[in-house]
């Protein structure tokens, strides 16, 4: 279900969906069909460019950097969230993390190496499209950062089983604090499904957008805004999806 209201929801499939509505009221002359193809052509343009998505994605890029001077000696893991896999990779002979997941593996890593907490991947396989992505996650942080890797959470799904089977895992170890390392936009999300668990939470957020003007170039669409403002829809759906679940 929650995957077909995000195919639904999500552009350009949903801006899709409201032209061809538009355009199927005007072939049958019902009032409403060139307002919604009007609707349609406008969101299109909006959701396309990257104006738009400094404007959404401003309020879920407010977690801090987590600078030395803020590291805490009771923190007890470095917690390491997936983001998908690079599927058989022709020139690594096979699954590995997406570009997203290995921006998180080397912010985990470099983590690690400046505070020396046990680091716990977490990460399923919610396409059913191969190896899970904690799997793929301890192997780059070990062969390729030369990092070990104390416990491997494989099973979650999405946000919310992340944050309750890594706390299953790390109540075993008696951690209730941890650094959670995720992308800065899905911080908010990850934090408040941690805490929901009983986990004490500091942020680790990677890849934090720099504040800067709007530029003329910020208005032109392209495929690259409409990438980035889908990813922001996506995660203001969650975060209303887990607020209903509550």
């Amino acid at each position: 279900m929650r995957e077909f209201v995000e195919i639904v929801v999500l552009p350009p499939t949903s801006l899709f969906i409201l032209g061809a509505l538009g355009l199927l009221l005007l072939v049958f002359r019902v009032r409403g069909g060139t307002f919604l193809c009007v609707l349609a052509l406008v969101l299109l343009y909006a959701f396309s460019t990257p104006a738009l998505a400094r404007v959404i994605g401003a309020p879920l890029a407010n977690a801090p950097v987590l600078e030395p001077a803020r590291f805490e000696d009771d923190v007890g893991a470095i917690v390491i969230l997936g983001a998908g896999r690079y599927a058989k990779a022709p020139e690594y002979g096979g699954d590995t993390i997406s570009g997203n997941g290995l921006e998180r593996v080397r912010y985990g890593a470099w983590l690690y190496h400046k505070t020396g907490r046990p680091i716990l991947v977490s990460g399923g396989d919610p396409d059913l499209a191969g190896t899970p992505e904690a799997t793929l996650m301890k192997r780059a942080l070990e062969s390729e950062f030369g990092v070990a890797v104390a416990w491997v959470e494989a099973a979650s799904l999405n946000t919310a089983e992340n944050a309750t089977l890594s706390r299953a895992i790390l109540d075993k170890a008696g951690i209730k604090k941890i650094y959670l390392v995720t992308h800065a936009q899905h911080m908010r999300r990850a934090v408040e499904a941690f805490e929901r668990t009983g986990l004490m939470v500091v942020p680790a957020p990677t890849i934090l957008p720099r504040p800067r003007d709007l530029a003329p170039a910020d208005f032109i669409p392209s495929g690259g805004g409409m990438s980035t403002n889908a990813r922001l829809v996506h995660e203001w759906l969650g975060r209303a999806w887990y607020a209903l679940a509550e």
